[in-house]
Formats: C-alpha cells, structure tokens, sequence
C-alpha cells in the first residue's frame, strides 16, 4: 500500500548503509598493500561490530514505530515493520556477500596508479584535509563548539512553536466533501432546493472538466436540515489546477446562497476519523443553557476571524416544542389520579409501544394508539378528558396549561458531560492544530467554571496523535540508549552517541521551518527515523575510536583519527540516505505532500546534522572518553586474575 512503498523508498537508500562501511574498510586496507583475500577478511572483521550494531539500533527506532497506539497508529505498522527487515536483511547481506564479491571482483592494489588521482579524488582529499585541519581546532576549543550547538537547538526550538501542526498534509485526492446546514426546523424539500442551488453554482466547474461527479444526500444523520456533498475533480493530470485552488473557488460560489451553510473541504489522506468535518470541538460543563450562552459568544468572535469558515453552532434552540403542565393541587382537590399521564398522553399523540410480539424470528411491536380522537394540532389537546373522583369528565384543561417553548432538537454529551458542540471549516493555510490552538484562546474568557474545551473528531485525532508520538519518542530513544549501552557495554559511549541526536532533531525543525512543512504525522514519524539514522554515524566514529583506545592511543589520538579514517564511510552513507530521500522530496503528483513532509526531514535533517556529527561526536568523545576505562584493559585484568588463579589452583 502507500506506506509500504513509502517505506520501500526509504529503504532504498539504508540498505546500501552497511555495504558501503564494509566495503569502505576493505578497500582501505586494500590500499595499505594487503591481499584483496586478507584485506575482505580483517577489513569485514573491523566493523563487524560496528554493522551490528548500527542494524540493532535502527531495529530499536523502527520497531517500536509498528506499535504507536490510536489510528495513526494502527497506519504505520507495516512501514515500521518494512524499514526494521529491510535494515535487518541489508546487514547479513552486507557481512556475507560483500566481502565475498569484493575479494572476487576488486581488483589488487597498484603502486604505480596510486599517484593519478582524478579530479573527484583530489577533491575527497582536499576536503578531508581541511576537515582535519577544522577538527583539531574544534577539539582544541570544545566550548565553543558546545555553545554554538546549544545556541543553534535553541533557535530551532524557537522556531518549532511557529510550525503550523495538523494531523496530514492537504493532499490532492482529487475529491472534496461539503456539509450542508439549513436552519432548524425547515422541510426537507427546503434542504433540496438549497441544494440544487449549490449544484447549480458548481456547474461551470463541472462544464469545465475539473469536477466530474457530483453526489448529494438532503437530510444526513436523520436531520431534514442538513446535506453533505461528495466531489470527484479529475485526475490530477488532466487538470492545471490543484485541488486546494479548485475548493477555494467552490467556498467562494457557495457562500452567496443566503439561508443556508455550506463549506467545502479537503479530506484528510490516511481517512482517519472526523474526516470532512474541519475544526470540531465542544464546550462541556453542567448547564446547557449556560454553555449555549457562552457558546454563542464564541461563534460570534470565530465568525469574525476570516480564517474561520462557515462557523456552526449544534445548539440551536429553533424547534418549537409543546409543555405539558400539570397544576397537581387542582389535580389532588378534583381527585384526579395523574399517575401514567404521560404515558397516556403518549398513546394518544403517536403510540406507545408496550410489548414485542416475535413470529418466525422477527420482532413486531405491539402499540397502544388513539384511534378516535388524533392529536393534530395544539388545541385538540383540549378534547382529551379526565375522570374525577365522584366520576366526572372534566376536559384536560382544567388541571393542566400548555406553552410553546423553542428547544433544541438534540441534546449531546461528550466525556459523560452535556456538551455543545461548534463545527467551523478552515481556509487552506489555516492548520488544523492552529486553528484549535486560537479557538482555546478565545474561550477562555468565556468559560464559566465548570466548563471546558474538548476537541472533536479529526482535532482529537490529532491531539492523541501527538502525545502518542511524544511517548513512542522517548521509548525510541530510551531503547537506542540501552541497546547501546549494551552493544559497547558502557552507558558513556551510549551517551556520546546519543549526544548528537538533539542537534540532528533541530536541523529538521529548521529544514522544515525554510521549505514551509507542518508539523504532522508524517513529519513525526521522520523525525523519530532521524534518531536512528543519526545513531549510526555516531557509531561508526565511536566504536573506531575505542578500537584505537585498545591500541594504545590516547584519548585525543584515538578521536582525532579515528575521525579522519571514518569521514569517508560517514559522508557516503549520508550521501546514500539523502539521495534515497530524494526522491520524496521532489515528488510529484497525487498525493506528492505527504511524501514531500516525510522527505524534507530526512534530507535537511540529516544532510545538515551530519556536518554537524563530524565535529560535535569527537567533542562529546573528548569530554566523556575519560569517564569509561578502554576494554583492553579490562580484558588485560581479567587474564591477569586467570593466571592467577590456575597458578594457585596448581599448588
């Protein structure tokens, strides 16, 4: 489906990750004058370690992505699920048949063509000199790098609360939804003819060819007043203009017909619930008439911000309705017994059900109804009579008194609270948890206490969405912490590598704050890859670094080359990632806004972090290192404490 083959295309650039490291590493030492045989052996041997672990960490970041509770959710198990054997696959592949085509197909190392280096190889060498020379004076003022890092997360947290939040991009698919509203109490033959209005002012854009079907249904959810249209536009290639260009002139034809409500919207992508129905939220609180009150006051503010549409308050109070009242003195003095009144008054109105009769597995109801005198108008209540005490008949009004009263058609409640609740639709670049985020602001004056503010369908959607993100988040990174901590068997390189993903996290709010992304589904789902993504270059720095720690090196020594000699495999692994990201952000087409999100993480994300890695991972190295002792030595004790022990079990 679509987010198996988004994460197909993702995938595409991680699987090389891992050949390209072993590969990297058996050239060069195929370089260094071994045998192509030797140098596929102790060059897969060296960053064997390091393959595994970078396949458990993204295992770590794409796995717990299958399990995000909610709609959303239940969406991207299959896309965790994909990315995780993807991963998983590449990296058998990349330690078994990598090595064994390199030492049949590489050819062995010249002398002689050594010196002729072409132009991109004096560049790859004029490139990682000058970041050698960068790196010495960074490792020579580590604060200045650290203050700059901190300053620059800053900046991006900064920008993250100016990100405009919805839960998909708007998304051309070639179909718009219009919910339709009269005023209470009109005919269904009204909401008709509203609505053949509404086709009537839609019909150029059909002559046109950008909207090719029209289907409309006049009394939706049991409500004579209300309709809901469903638009088929043409396909996107068969058309100049988008879909978001095409709902805009439809809001601006259907706002001239007086008398009724319409708005036109764009679905969201994944179909997740409250699709169609723009901005829905709810006051909640003990009173209807007081959240009425306050809600009335609400609409009127929303009706005048322009980026509001088509704003719709559930309670109205324009059906009118009859009450019965019943004066129980004079009742009690004519000893009249007004016990079952009401049902009675039920019977004679429209039947009142009393048993089930089931004949060959079906249910019919048994209704007691008024077969004499019908109730068709107000004053025929009148013709109802009563039995005294001393058995008289005395008309219905003696004891009781009717009023006409306006009610609401409805009454609803929302978290096991009576509820009001306000529909408004949205201009397009109106995002949908902006809009919620000023529609709180302005009610928060108005709320009386005891009422709140909750949000409905597609907004409380978005509202689970996120937190179950937030939470899927810091187990990610929770778990990528102990995987590490247990792959090099030391919470302090964890912590090291760790230590560059908050600066990679603020490259992406940057790279989405400058190509004008939102915050959404898709967008957090990349960055949660990024977490992963951004771990393995660390990786491969780190664990090269303890392996010359081992050697004999110092900390400076071992950091300082081992960033040199990892430049190569680093800079191409996230040259593969961005280049397999690509094409996600140049998409086109149906649907393109969706994969244009999730690419603009990973490209600007990464592509800006990695520079960033190369300086920031050989400062938290330098700063760390030192708190963790080389695993050398603790081997060297070990065998120590061995031979001493067989030499006393000798005596």
């Amino acid at each position: 489906n679509i987010l198996t083959l988004l994460a197909l295309v993702l995938a595409t650039g991680m699987v090389v990750d891992d050949a390209i490291v072993v590969l990297e590493n058996i050239v060069r030492r195929r370089n260094q004058g071994l045998g192509i045989r030797a140098a596929a052996v102790i060059g897969t041997r060296e960053v064997f370690f390091a393959v595994v672990t970078t396949t458990a960490t993204l295992a770590a970041v794409f796995v717990p992505l299958s399990f995000l509770p909610g709609q959303a959710g239940s969406l991207f198990q299959e896309f965790g699920f994909v990315l995780a054997f993807s991963v998983l696959l590449s990296s058998i592949v990349a330690l078994t048949l990598c090595p064994m085509l390199a030492s049949r197909v590489l050819r062995e190392y010249r002398e002689e063509t050594a010196g002729h280096a072409n132009a991109l190889q004096a560049f790859g060498k004029k490139a990682a000199n000058l970041y050698h020379w960068l790196l010495s004076k960074a490792l020579d003022n580590p604060l200045v790098v650290l203050v700059a890092s901190a300053l620059f997360a800053t900046f991006a947290m900064s920008l993250l609360t100016t990100i405009p939040r919805e839960l998909t991009p708007r998304e051309d698919r070639a179909v718009a939804l219009m919910r339709i509203s009269a005023p209470q109490g009109v005919s269904l033959d009204y909401t008709t003819a509203q609505m053949r209005t509404l086709e009537r002012l839609v019909a150029p854009l059909r002559e046109s060819g950008e909207v090719r079907n029209l289907f409309a249904i006049a009394g939706t959810g049991g409500s004579a007043n209300s309709g809901f249209m469903v638009l088929t536009l043409a396909p996107w290639e068969e058309r100049s203009r988008s879909q978001n260009d095409i709902v805009g002139d439809i809001n601006k034809l259907v706002s001239t017909v007086p008398g009724v409500r319409a708005f036109a919207i764009q679905p969201n992508s994944l179909g997740i619930r409250g699709a169609g129905n723009g901005l829905q939220f709810a006051l909640v609180g003990n009173s209807y008439s007081e959240l009425a009150e306050s809600a009335a006051k609400l609409v009127e503010l929303m009706e005048q911000n322009p980026r509001f549409g088509q704003v719709r308050l559930s309670y109205e109070t324009t059906q009118p309705q009859l009450s019965v009242s019943i004066n129980r003195e004079r009742a009690t003095d004519l000893g009249i017994d007004i016990s079952g009144l009401a049902e009675t008054l039920q019977a004679v109105l429209d039947g009142r059900e009393v048993a089930q009769v089931f004949i060959r597995d079906r249910a019919f109801p048994v209704k007691i109804v008024s077969t004499t005198s019908p109730i068709n108008d107000p004053t025929d209540l009148e013709s109802i009579f009563l039995k005294t005490a001393d058995g008289r008949m005395v008309p219905m009004s003696t004891i009781a008194t009717l009023e006409e009263k306006a009610v609401a058609p409805s009454l609803s409640r929302e978290q096991q609270l009576r509820a009001v609740s306000i529909t408004a639709g949205l201009v397009p670049d109106f995002a949908l948890g902006d809009a919620y985020g000023e529609l709180v602001k302005l009610a928060e004056p108005l709320l009386l206490p005891g009422m709140r503010v909750i949000p409905l369908a597609e907004a409380a959607t978005l509202d689970q969405s996120s937190r179950d993100i937030f939470v899927t988040f810091a187990i990610a990174i929770i778990v990528v912490l102990l995987v590490l901590a247990a792959q090099f068997e030391s919470f302090v390189s964890a912590f090291i590598i760790m230590a560059t993903v908050p600066l990679g996290l603020a490259c992406a709010v940057v790279a989405m704050k400058f190509t004008g992304g939102t915050f959404n589904v898709y967008s957090q789902i990349g960055l949660v890859l990024l977490v992963g993504v951004m771990a393995k270059n660390g990786i491969l720095i780190v664990e090269f670094a303890n392996q010359l720690r081992n050697g004999g090196l110092s900390i400076r020594e071992a950091i300082a080359e081992s960033s040199r000699i990892r430049l190569r495999p680093v800079m191409m692994t996230m040259i593969s990632t961005v280049l397999g990201a690509l094409p996600l952000v140049f998409a086109f087409g149906a649907g393109a806004e969706a994969r244009e999100a999730l690419g603009w993480v990973i490209v600007g994300g990464l592509g800006l972090a990695t520079i960033a890695t190369l300086f920031l991972t050989p400062i938290a190295y330098l700063l760390l290192a030192r708190f963790s002792e080389p695993a050398i030595r603790e081997e060297q004790r070990l065998q120590r404490e061995l031979e001493h022990a067989s030499s006393r079990l000798e005596r």
